[in-house]
């Protein structure tokens, strides 16, 4: 027996209940896309070798299912669920539009780079090669080795610049100073960091140096804004009854600052530590400037020029030699492997994060 609405309308007929049934907006879009398919078909040229593009068939259908989809629901539920639905529809739609390019050069990235992606890549360096072979083992070491000095200048200086301004700067003019060229480092391009470390190792050093070093303080000239901001946003979140407490038992300023406030927000610090890294070990213009170019293994920070990744794959696609196809694959190679190394760089801050995020007492 079928049973009655409260308005009289029965179940049976859903569209008179002023609602779409769940599976309309499905079959809307399986219509709107044979109908697009069915419309290219029938206007199709004469010629042989003309072939009916996906992309545009799948535009096509997405522009008539919504204003289906607009006009059935309009009919159906009002005006006001017509423009939820439609609005719905236009977010969706950004949303995967935005995914699209990420999409295709992962896609792209991957099954380019894997045609290099062997032990030898990540054991050679590039030292007396000209064409096939080879490896990328010293770009590796150098990216890792100036990231690593990188990180040890700017997260001192970063987060001890934070600490000053939540915690000791409130309201003094320093701090408003010390807020405005944070920012303004925050817009710098990343090749005035390289001119900069470059400018200073040439006047410390003498001219035309380049080691690895002057690569590292370009890439803490890009962390420091970072890790200041980061930081600063985390310790602001510290609920000040916490620094009440505190100070109502006795305890200095500099002691609830390191026993209370830092480690309440070290997972947020942690995670913005960790995505300065990400977002500096990528950099190709500073580092071209500052550290240069080598084609093999360098420990040193402090003598010779040091390679890194971003440099190794720039310079493997537009100074190909005798053997094209192997300098392509190895750029390939290096541009998945940097792809990775932030993967798993994000996936750490993220795993930090939740380890130390605060435990609830349940």
């Amino acid at each position: 027996m079928t049973s009655v609405l409260p308005s009289g309308i029965s179940k049976a007929n859903v569209f008179a209940s002023g609602k779409l049934p769940s599976y309309a907006p499905g079959l809307t879009l399986i219509a709107s896309v044979l109908a697009a398919w069915s419309l290219f078909s029938f206007f199709r040229p004469d010629d042989e070798e003309y072939t009916i593009s996906l992309v545009l068939v799948v535009i096509v259908g997405l522009i008539i299912f919504g204003l289906a989809l607009f006009s059935l629901s309009y009919r159906v539920e009002g005006s006001r669920r017509a423009v939820d639905r439609l609005a719905t529809l236009l977010v969706t739609l950004a949303f995967f539009l935005a995914l699209t390019p990420l999409i295709s050069l992962i896609i792209t990235v991957v099954s380019k780079g894997v045609i290099r992606f062997d032990g030898d890549f990540f054991t050679l360096s590039m030292r007396n090669v000209v064409g096939a072979g080879g490896g990328a083992a010293h770009a590796v070491l150098g990216t890792v080795i100036m990231t690593l000095a990188a990180s040890l200048i700017s997260v001192p200086v970063g987060l001890l610049t934070s600490i000053y301004i939540v915690e000791y700067g409130a309201g003094k003019r320093l701090t408003r100073w010390i807020t405005f060229f944070v920012d303004v480092m925050t817009g710098i391009p990343s090749i005035v960091a390289g001119l900069f470390a470059y400018a200073l190792f040439e006047i410390l050093l003498g001219p035309g140096t380049r080691v690895g070093i002057s690569g590292s303080v370009a890439l803490s000239v890009l962390m420091i804004p970072i890790v200041v901001r980061s930081s600063e946003e985390m310790l602001r979140l510290v609920p000040n009854e916490l620094r009440e407490a505190a100070y109502a038992l006795g305890v200095p300023k500099w002691l609830t600052i390191l026993k209370v406030v830092l480690p309440t927000a070290i997972a947020g610090i942690t995670t913005g530590i960790m995505l300065a890294i990400a977002r500096v070990m990528g950099e190709t213009a500073p580092l071209l400037i500052a550290a240069g170019f080598s084609n093999d293994f360098n420990f040193n920070l402090f003598g010779e020029r040091m390679q890194s990744l971003p440099n190794f794959v720039y310079y493997s696609y537009v100074a190909q030699g005798s053997v094209p196809e192997a300098y392509l694959d190895r750029a390939w190679a290096g541009a998945l492997t940097l792809i990775l190394i932030v993967m798993v760089l994000n996936l750490g801050a993220r795993l930090i994060a939740r380890f130390f995020a605060p435990k609830l007492s349940r």
